[in-house]
């Protein structure tokens, strides 16, 4: 029987779930199953992986196929990276220790990979955040000196009368004391 390592959907319509299965390759995409093996949710940010590693790597080894979107999952959790490393075991160029620390040095600069993506994210959103605020109090600023100017009364013109200038004037230069 030829198996598959696939993805099953569940969820509401907008919002999809899958579940990561073992299944026979002719059985439909929600149907029947063999084994369950985890669970993957791209809704969340990073999308949330969860995967029971042992049983997938052994899937793996009794010649499951994983689909595209399976084996980048499993490429991600590092099932097929041990799969590689136990074929290197098996001919000789390397030792268990050696593959052990290859792989947990390879799972700690995978974490800090992610973590460091997640940092990344939460200041892009906190300075998104912040220059949303000062759009927004600049608009509101905008606004007000807008309305204050259209409230203001105008302001009454002041008209000189030269009359009284031309008076004092004259005046002034008829007395040239």
């Amino acid at each position: 029987m030829a198996t598959k390592i696939r993805l099953q959907r569940h969820g509401k319509k907008g919002k999809p779930f899958y579940y990561v299965i073992v299944a026979d390759s002719r059985a439909p995409r929600d149907g029947r199953f063999i084994e369950r093996l985890g669970s993957y949710n791209p809704n969340t940010n990073p999308a949330t992986i969860d995967l029971n590693f042992e049983r997938s790597l052994d899937w793996i080894n009794k010649g499951a196929q994983p689909t595209d979107t399976v084996r980048t999952l499993l490429s991600d959790k590092g099932v097929l990276f041990m799969k590689h490393l136990e074929g290197g075991i098996a001919k000789g160029a390397l030792t268990a220790e050696q593959a052990q620390s290859k792989f947990n040095e390879w799972v700690q600069s995978k974490q800090e990979k992610v973590l460091g993506k997640k940092e990344d994210f939460n200041t892009n959103k906190d300075a998104v955040r912040k220059a949303a605020l000062l759009a927004e109090a600049k608009k509101k600023e905008d606004r007000a000196a807008a309305i204050a100017i259209k409230n203001t009364p105008p302001a009454p013109e002041v008209t000189e009368e030269p009359v009284a200038e031309d008076a004092a004037t004259e005046e002034a230069s008829e007395n040239p004391e």
